[in-house]
């Protein structure tokens, strides 16, 4: 499977650094995979389906920031995109799911049991249905699945695609895992903010991350469950350390190949 890296939302909030949603799109036999939707079209055209986090994140309006600009670039239809497998369910995340109202999919089943019947207030701010509002096939994986590596488990939604339940962030968090031609990309969503935490190097350079204090400290204040934040990044260290493993982030752009 060929998996491209693509920017599907620009961050800019008044109180830390530029960040950036990033999202796989992935070749597969089954059609093109998206792993997370960032911002859809709608979402940058009418900033008021975010609410008020949105306007404290304050999202580029720019619509060649959306992973449907992404798919066209990359010289597919969006009609070629048939699956999209979700860390989780955040607005950031998301919001693309509009763009493609007839993919199927896929995320944890704790997950859609937050974004759809929350009832702890924070959960009402982060969680927007407006954005899956025209989806029609949510496939939810419950419980941990099977055995998959370094003492994780997860559940294999696709041929080569495994979605590893690490919730934290979210009660239903994951983490998806793609086999590419080129060896394992994990696709570690908001399981880490800032990459330096699991020992990544900065994707032009190839020297390691430095510590980015602001991150780690907004990572704290969105984590739903803020004392697995350790665990998850130890986690992603032991993965990140394996040959053939890269492990990409949501929203350091550090990560992102091409980024300064």
């Amino acid at each position: 499977m060929r998996v491209h890296h693509a920017v599907a939302g620009v961050l800019r909030p008044r109180f830390a650094a530029r960040a950036i949603c990033h999202v796989l799109v992935v070749e597969h036999e089954a059609g093109l995979v998206l792993v997370d939707a960032g911002f859809g079209t709608a979402d940058l055209a009418d900033p008021r389906r975010l609410g008020p986090m949105g306007r404290a994140l304050r999202p580029d309006p720019d619509p060649s920031t959306t992973a449907l600009a992404a798919v066209l670039a990359l010289g597919f239809s969006a009609e070629a995109v048939t699956h999209i497998v979700l860390t989780h369910l955040d607005f950031d995340h998301a919001g693309g799911l509009s763009d493609f109202p007839h993919a199927v999919v896929h995320t944890t089943a704790e997950e859609w049991a937050a974004a759809t019947v929350a009832t702890h207030a924070p959960e009402h701010l982060r969680y927007k249905p407006v954005q899956w509002a025209t989806t029609s096939d949510v496939r939810r994986y419950g419980g941990a699945g099977e055995p998959w590596r370094h003492d994780l488990s997860g559940h294999e939604v696709l041929p080569g695609i495994t979605l590893v339940p690490m919730v934290g962030h979210t009660r239903g968090h994951a983490i998806v895992a793609v086999e590419g031609d080129d060896g394992l990309v994990v696709h570690a969503g908001d399981a880490a903010f800032d990459a330096s935490a699991y020992g990544a190097r900065h994707a032009t350079t190839g020297k390691p991350l430095r510590r980015v204090p602001p991150m780690r400290v907004f990572e704290v204040a969105a984590c739903r469950q803020p004392w697995r934040i350790r665990g998850n990044h130890a986690a992603l260290r032991r993965l990140q350390a394996t040959e053939g493993v890269t492990v990409v982030n949501a929203h350091d752009p550090r990560v992102f190949p091409g980024e300064s």
